[in-house]
C-alpha cells in the first residue's frame, strides 16, 4: 500500500483507529502493538512495542500476552468493519483460544488468547507456523459470527488500494 496500514486513511480517518474505537466500545482495555519504527497516527490507547523479528503475526501476539499477562483479545489494524458486540462477547469467553470464522475460513487475528498457551505460540511463531494451521493444532474453538452482521464484511481487511476503494464503498453502505 506504500505507508504503514495503520495510518492508511479511511473516509478520513486512520485504518488503525476503526478496530481500536471497537474495542473501547467494548469497554475493553485496548492497546496497540506495532513494531519500533512502524509509522502511527496519534491514537486513543497506550503502544507496546513488539520485537522486529520474527516477522510473524504471532510476534504481536507473544509481545500482548507477555506484557500485558492476562488474556488478549486482537483485532487486526487493518480491520475496519470488526463491531465491538463481537470483541465484547470474545472477552467473555473462557477457552484459550477462539478465533473467528467465516465462510470456512479461520480469522485468527480476530481473536482471544490465553497466557497459558504462550510456550506453544512461541515455538509456532519461532517455526514460522501458519496462524491458521496454529489454531488448529491448539485446538481453538472456531467462533460464527454471522450473529454479529454479514461475516464477508465483519472480516474483511485492507491488503491493497483495491481493498481500501472497496472499504469506503461497504462504509457507504454501513451509513447509508
Amino acid at each position: 500500500m506504500g505507508a504503514s496500514k495503520a495510518t492508511v486513511e479511511l473516509a478520513g480517518t486512520a485504518l488503525i483507529q476503526y478496530p481500536l474505537r471497537a474495542m473501547l466500545a467494548a469497554g475493553l482495555d485496548a492497546v496497540v502493538l506495532a513494531k519500533p519504527r512502524t509509522d502511527l497516527p496519534p491514537l486513543e490507547a497506550p503502544v507496546w512495542m513488539e520485537p522486529e523479528e520474527p516477522s510473524h503475526p504471532l510476534t504481536g501476539i507473544v509481545a500482548a500476552l507477555e506484557q500485558g499477562g492476562r488474556p488478549v483479545v486482537v483485532c487486526g489494524c487493518d480491520l475496519p468493519f470488526v463491531p465491538a458486540e463481537l470483541l465484547a462477547h470474545l472477552a467473555e469467553r473462557t477457552e484459550p483460544l477462539v478465533a473467528v470464522e467465516a465462510a470456512g475460513r479461520v480469522h485468527p487475528l480476530i481473536g482471544r488468547y490465553e497466557p497459558e498457551l504462550l510456550g506453544d505460540l512461541r515455538d509456532a511463531r519461532d517455526a514460522r507456523d501458519p496462524l491458521q494451521e496454529v489454531v488448529s493444532s491448539l485446538r481453538g474453538k472456531l467462533l460464527d459470527v454471522r450473529r454479529f452482521g454479514d461475516p464477508a464484511v465483519l472480516t474483511f481487511n485492507v491488503n491493497t488500494p483495491a481493498d481500501l476503494a472497496r472499504a469506503q464503498e461497504l462504509l457507504g453502505l454501513e451509513l447509508g
